[in-house]
């Protein structure tokens, strides 16, 4: 058997290997020429954007995050600060890894396709592959740090639910809390990273559609200009967008996921150790679950250590993986059938992953419960990226009829789209469901909790695979700002073509994992609700309780869970939408004022729509952050715990729809306008043209704003939940 030390070094040293070859890909990168002074100068302008917006959001987030450590501070522990610091910050510095990777990438591959396009691709694909191997290694690496430097909270010989006197609360209560401090560091360190992704997501997503949209608006529509032609005053601010939106938002969302799939299994295991450990009778239900993993009561040290690394080792064997996926990509000499290669390099890494999960159970004290969950947690997302593909593609029938539709007008071609994303929530839904029923019967909840870890254990190369495509339409439109010759836009857009697909694949994929992790984050709140060792059994929820006040604060909080999610997508719609209407007031101002703009004698101010953009993202990030976090707390302390527990289950329901709806409407509105702009039903100029053109500005914000953003809010009010669920009353306040 291995040894402890062995068991945490092992996803140290395969998290290192993660961030090594980010290092190397980047210098890679960096070593390819730049092209001509026009490309370095966009290039450089889309650069400049990217950092001056996160920067100032770092600026803004240091007092979110020390204000909050603080609190954590003086409501708890110094170790559980610490933790929700150190997860903050791995956070941020993962998006600034994959922004600067991306920002590096962009006018290198618009080089390289003037000449190569294999050798475009590989410099597309290797800065995205910066980006999965930071997401990746950083996430796993942050955590092994934390549980090395905090091990003695997780020291078995001294486990326990400890009972602390908090200041206020505890005679608000009428009680000491009752927590376990290690379940607490791990959840901080979650929380951090939510909380990152969440500032990455909103801000990044107002950002980049509201540029997208005033763009798009005045500058195509109104002027008839081109894709990213550089007389649009807007065109650079578009192309920031997509690194601060699609690669730094992208990249904090899942990793924020990566980490709760992983501690949500340890929270319920650290729970598991101290109920089991009890003297008398153990609650059968806590029998029944260990026995599913082939365990029983009395676990040993070896058998709790196991229990606590198995996670961690198996994605840490997913990162490996996708290391393996990510070089085949790159070592692929073939120009045709890209698309093929890229998806390729995914199923080799999802293949291997569930090869190296089966030997780790297989060679632990556990059965092969936590195998099984892991591969349906696996086949589950990549269905529901098929299907996302499916529904957003040219390549199929929903978007091609959409693009009909177009030809008919322009709220005939939205309300086409918008039915197929709302029919676009069946199958996944199906599946979701199916899998739910899967892991819950081979392992209760704790085998959700492995089947969310299967969906993220190769993260690291969904996340290269879907941080190419904003680099590649980068490098388009950099390609049309320098005035490059006809053959190499042809060539970007062949490898923009090629990212739209694995993009919404990586959407469908990102939605999936988001649902079934914040499930697990939820199962781990259930457990953190338990007051007493004693008291530890598998958690139940009484929705028809014939206690006063329980089952009637549920059936209200799941009310109010699922209404959250539209609040939330309001206010991002509303700050995209004013962001956007001041942007297009300002292009138009621009071109009535120099009129040498569309003449191409005067260069447009780009520079000023720039900070239009940050301004509107950073501003209208706040008021959605702070109701993700306080919502929970206010329901918690209101309604109580076990009603805290209906209104995520709400939340989560809402979420996954809404969010899946969003995506795809959009994704399926902006590719059916790129499928008119081919040729079909009369091609770019067009009436369908114009029309898809504003069903693609409506779908801007969903799918790129809404429906990510709606992934982090049901984990991160789960995991807010977890972090707090100690100070909450059992009963509603009212009763």
């Amino acid at each position: 058997m291995l040894s402890t030390y062995d068991l945490s070094l092992v996803p140290g040293i395969v998290a290192a290997l993660g961030l090594v070859l980010a290092w190397y890909l980047v210098r890679y990168v960096t070593k390819q020429d730049q092209g001509t002074e026009e490309i370095k100068d966009l290039q450089g302008y889309i650069r400049e954007g990217a950092w001056t917006f996160m920067s100032e959001e770092v600026r803004i987030f240091a007092v979110v995050m020390l204000a909050i450590a603080g609190l954590l501070w003086g409501l708890f522990y110094w170790e559980v600060a610490i933790a929700f610091i150190i997860g903050a910050v791995l956070s941020m510095t993962a998006a600034f890894i994959g922004m600067n990777s991306a920002t590096l990438s962009n006018g290198r591959t618009t080089n390289a396709a003037r000449n190569n396009f294999q050798k475009a691709l590989n410099i597309a694909i290797s800065g995205g592959a910066v980006m999965g191997l930071a997401v990746a290694g950083l996430a796993l690496g942050g955590l092994v740090l934390v549980i090395t430097i905090f091990r003695g909270s997780f020291n078995p010989a001294t486990l326990q639910i400890q009972t602390k006197s908090i200041p206020v609360i505890s005679q608000l209560l009428g009680r000491d809390v009752n927590l376990i401090k290690g379940a607490l560091i791990v959840s901080a360190y979650s929380m951090g990273a939510s909380l990152v992704a969440l500032f990455d997501r909103v801000g990044g997503g107002i950002y980049t559609k509201a540029a997208d949209m005033g763009a798009d608006l005045v500058g195509k529509v109104e002027q008839g200009l081109p894709e990213d032609d550089p007389r649009n005053p807007a065109s650079v601010a578009d192309n920031v967008g997509d690194n601060v939106g699609d690669v730094g938002g992208l990249g904090a969302d899942l990793l924020e996921s990566f980490i709760g799939s992983i501690i949500s299994v340890i929270i319920i295991m650290l729970y598991v150790f101290v109920g089991q450990g009890v003297e008398g009778t153990v609650a059968p239900s806590l029998q029944r679950m260990l026995g599913n993993f082939g365990l029983s009561v009395g676990l040993s040290t070896s058998q709790y250590w196991w229990s606590i690394f198995a996670p961690m080792l198996i994605v840490a064997a997913g990162i490996f993986s996708s290391i393996i996926g990510v070089q085949y990509i790159r070592m692929s000499n073939r120009e045709e059938g890209m698309q093929t290669t890229l998806m390729n390099g995914t199923r080799i890494a999802a293949l291997l992953t569930a090869v190296f999960a089966f030997v780790i159970t297989w060679i632990s004290p556990m059965n092969f419960a936590p195998f099984w969950a892991v591969l349906t947690g696996a086949l589950v997302g990549i269905v529901i990226g098929y299907i996302s593909e499916y529904y957003t593609s040219a390549e199929y029938n929903p978007v091609q009829r959409i693009a009909e539709m177009n030809d008919s007008g322009t709220a005939v071609g939205i309300t086409s789209g918008m039915a197929v994303g709302m029919l676009s929530t069946f199958i996944p839904a199906l599946a979701i469901a199916l899998a739910v029923m899967i892991t819950y019967w081979l392992a209760g909840l704790m085998g959700v909790a492995y089947g969310a870890l299967g969906m993220l254990s190769f993260v690291a190369i969904t996340v290269s695979v879907d941080t190419y495509g904003p680099i590649a339409d980068n490098a388009g439109g950099i390609a049309e700002g320098a005035g490059l010759d006809e053959s190499v836009r042809e060539r970007t857009d062949k490898l923009d073509s090629i990212g739209n697909t694995t993009a919404a694949i990586g959407k469908g994929f990102a939605i999936g994992s988001a649902a079934f992790s914040a499930l697990a984050l939820i199962a781990a709140y259930m457990w953190s609700a338990i007051g007493t060792a004693e008291a530890v059994k598998v958690p139940t929820i009484e929705i028809l309780s014939s206690e006063p006040g329980i089952g009637g604060s549920v059936v209200a909080a799941l009310f109010l869970g699922a209404m959250i999610p539209y609040v939330f997508s309001s206010l991002l719609i509303r700050g995209v939408s004013d962001t956007a209407g001041t942007m297009v007031r300002e292009v138009r101002r621009q071109f009535e004022e120099m009129p040498g703009i569309l003449k191409g004698e005067t260069k447009p101010d780009y520079n000023k729509c720039i900070s239009i953009t940050s301004a509107g993202g950073l501003r209208r990030m706040v008021v959605p952050s702070l109701l993700a976090v306080f919502m929970p707390i206010i329901v918690g302390l209101v309604l109580g715990r076990l009603a805290l527990a209906g209104f995520l289950i709400g939340a989560l329901l809402s979420c996954l729809q809404l969010a899946i709806y969003c995506a795809n409407t959009g994704g399926a509105l902006d590719n059916a306008k790129k499928f008119i702009e081919e040729g079909n039903f009369g091609g770019k100029n067009s009436e369908a043209h114009d029309a898809s053109v504003v069903g693609d500005t409506v779908g801007d914000p969903l799918k790129d704003t809404v429906g990510p953003s709606l992934d982090i809010l049901a984990k991160l009010m789960s995991v807010v939940s977890i972090l707090f669920a100690s100070l909450f009353p059992v009963y509603p306040i009212i009763f």
